[in-house]
């Protein structure tokens, strides 16, 4: 056995680097030739990280790729924090805004001068919405100029992209001066954009899509009644009729739009409701008997708008343009057929670069800018028109991704990170070792130290995966206990790290829920840029992957842009204990209204943030606290006062003291807990700590005793009780 052991450690001494922990019996056993094959350690970052002497801010910016998907919006500055450029290309040096700072103003207890929001926390800048808007507008502005074309540019925002009360209404504001209008897709999203828009522009447009019954063809036209400029785009055919008969009961004049269905087709992810086989839309033929109907019924001059989607994320102008091509000759063929057409609808598809690779190749990328996008639509859309003497029509867009992504930042921190670590082995742990194995495990285990001596890695990583699997067949019939269990699975990852075969990257737990802020990346693997949003003047010096709160496998985010599995994070004992915050950027399409309460975690703490002239650069304009755990039960038709009334009767039940003190604080705690959000609330204490005093109860501090007892004393402020 003893021959055994010094197999082994003259095998350990072979492998590279050294093992910790490992102290060699015998010296003047030969030492045997390092592994030539071992692959390079991947403990630390890439050559290109870790060969550079002196980290900077720069290199930071280049490593994340701030500069690929970020600009002309957000940046690093010399502090290594993330800044935010509200204005765009157009913001001056005194303008930008230090992330951490409004992190700080927003999470700070207002004892400190903060607004005491609890994170994970959604950070908006309509000053970026503001830009996002004009710079949609001028790019189609300087394509219709420069192409010599005789109409214009006039947008729309969908509103299925988040239709958070605010974004809308900023929307509304600033772009009515170039009459951008709303989208709605249901009878809800009609009811808020008719309200937006009657404080917008009256020759704003107001495009009604999605599936119709008569409510929501009633509203549409008493929108058109109150002079909105509304629009009722057809996708079935059969709501043609109840468009006509209803119009005609209301006496309203309807102006009616087809959604086409184009052969030209987007191959990605995003295509899926494109092409001949789409899920929305007419095909030619039914377009024709909606033709032929409105002339029978006398309101083929109704017909004013043809609009088609190739899908989101429209990869290349190539594409774009086929597919615009298409639906122009459509659009002049519905001229020809006598119909008063003004306005070529071309959808969303406006693309953004969530990666920054400016690939036409990837369903997280596009090949274009803002101003190449909107050139070869005006030019796509000229040359069929021209081509067939038609009247240039109103180029309209849905561009829902393109405007709101870039305004919204989410931010949510790392509470913890853990790395599986090798337990060390000394040469007397070796010898104890191999004394407990079961007799059929040595052969296996000589094999295993004989693979090392002669620097075989393959046939190392071979042999201990053969002896681990051996003692775990005898640890479940009973003939190998714990210790000896994790002995071998010890020695396992100890030869597996030697050899550089053990896995580096460490999971870092975030205080966050996946399913509810970051839906698409579990539903459809959509990619965010995600990077620290501080300490970026720090080398990372480990890489990790994200595990959020939730109690579901899938709740981690294990893929990132660039193609990478995990992400180069900093350790997380930052300068003076800071809190490690991280951003997720680009999400302010679509995660909002998709996120859902998995868990009974609810939506993250909001706050409004503008650019200002003050000392700290910005202003909030506007703090919502995320919602309470009161708030997702009762979104699960749970009724959270009828839910305390019986822990409160229960509480007078069990728990007893001479002045009731003790059973008032716990009611106190609960209620609290009712009212907090669902997620961890990191470093600070709780009224409800179980101790061996006062029946099982003890308080932390004077401060949370008071506000125990003072939630208590309140009750019925908060809460109306209702009796069972």
């Amino acid at each position: 056995m003893p021959a055994l052991a010094f197999c082994v450690d003259a095998a350990m001494a072979a492998l590279s680097p050294p093992l910790s922990g490992y102290t060699a019996w015998d010296s003047s056993l030969p030492a045997p030739e390092p592994f030539s094959d071992v692959p390079p350690s991947t403990d630390t970052l890439p050559d290109d990280v870790s060969s550079v002497t002196r980290w900077t801010p720069s290199h930071s910016n280049a490593l994340y790729k701030v500069d690929g998907w970020g600009a002309p919006y957000f940046s690093v500055n010399s502090s290594g924090n993330v800044t935010v450029r509200p204005h765009g290309a157009k913001t001056m040096d005194h303008q930008e805004i230090d992330l951490l700072k409004v992190v700080k103003k927003a999470s700070d207890s207002k004892s400190n001068g903060g607004l005491d929001l609890r994170l994970p926390l959604i950070i908006r800048f309509p000053d970026v919405l503001k830009d996002r808007l004009e710079c949609l507008q001028s790019a189609f502005n300087y394509a219709v100029k420069s192409q010599g074309y005789s109409s214009h540019y006039q947008g729309v925002y969908p509103v299925k992209c988040n239709q958070d009360r605010f974004v809308v209404e900023d929307i509304v504001k600033f772009g009515s001066s170039f009459r951008f209008g709303l989208e709605a897709g249901s009878k809800p999203e009609l009811l808020l954009a008719m309200s937006c828009l009657c404080k917008g522009s009256s020759e704003s447009l107001l495009i009604c899509n999605g599936f119709k019954d008569a409510e929501y063809i009633s509203l549409a036209l008493i929108a058109r009644k109150l002079s909105l400029n509304t629009v009722i785009v057809l996708e079935q055919e059969e709501e043609l009729d109840s468009v006509i008969d209803i119009s005609i009961k209301l006496g309203v004049r309807p102006v009616v739009g087809v959604r086409a269905k184009l052969r030209t087709k987007h191959s990605g992810h995003f295509g899926s409701t494109s092409g001949e086989k789409g899920k929305f839309g007419l095909t030619t033929t039914q377009i024709i008997r909606v033709v032929k109907k409105l002339k029978q019924c006398g309101m083929l001059d109704c017909l004013q708008l043809l609009h088609f989607h190739i899908g989101s994320q429209i990869p290349s102008t190539a594409l774009l343009a086929d597919g615009v091509g298409e639906a122009s000759q459509i659009y002049s063929e519905l001229v020809r057929l006598g119909a008063s057409m003004k306005v070529i609808d071309i959808g969303g598809g406006l693309g953004i670069d969530y990666d920054g690779s400016k690939s036409t190749d990837s369903d997280v990328s596009v090949g274009y800018t803002l101003e190449e996008y909107a050139m070869a639509v005006v030019q796509a859309v000229k040359f069929v028109c021209d081509r067939n003497s038609v009247k240039h029509p109103v180029i309209c867009s849905e561009s829902g991704r393109a405007i709101v992504s870039h305004h919204s930042i989410l931010i949510f921190e790392a509470i913890s990170s853990g790395k599986y670590t090798v337990p060390p082995m000394s040469s007397f742990d070796i010898q104890r070792f191999i004394e407990r194995l079961p007799e059929d495990a040595h052969s296996d285990y000589h094999n295993l130290s004989q693979s090392a001596v002669r620097g075989e890695y393959e046939a190392c990583l071979a042999y201990a995966d053969q002896l681990k699997q051996r003692c775990v067949e005898k640890f479940k019939d009973g003939s190998l206990d714990i210790e000896q269990l994790a002995a071998v699975d010890g020695l396992c990852d100890l030869v597996e790290k030697a050899i550089g075969a053990s896995n580096p990257v460490s999971t870092y737990h975030v205080n966050l829920s996946v399913f509810t802020s970051i839906p698409d990346f579990w539903g459809i693997g959509q990619l965010f840029p995600i990077i620290p949003i501080h300490r970026l003047d720090e080398r990372p010096a480990k890489r990790g992957i994200l595990s959020d709160l939730t109690c579901d496998s899938d709740g981690k985010i294990d893929k990132f842009i660039g193609g990478e599995s995990n992400l180069p994070l900093h350790e997380l004992e930052g300068e003076n204990g800071m809190k490690y915050y991280l951003g997720m950027f680009l999400g302010g399409a679509y995660e909002e209204a998709l996120g859902g309460v998995h868990n009974l975690f609810g939506g993250p703490s909001v706050v409004r943030v503008s650019q200002s002239d003050g000392p700290h650069g910005f202003a909030v304009t506007r703090a919502v606290p995320g919602p309470s755990c009161s708030d997702v039960l009762r979104s699960m038709q749970h009724e959270p006062e009828i839910m305390f009334e019986t822990l409160k009767h229960r509480i007078e039940e069990y728990i007893h003291d001479e002045d009731n003190m003790a059973g008032a604080m716990v009611a106190g705690g609960i209620a609290q807990s009712f009212h907090n959000m669902p997620y961890l609330t990191i470093g600070s204490s709780c009224c409800l700590t179980a101790a061996n005093g006062n029946n099982g109860y003890y308080y932390c501090s004077d401060e949370d005793f008071t506000a125990g007892a003072d939630a208590v004393a309140g009750e019925d402020e908060q809460w109306s009780y209702v009796c069972a």
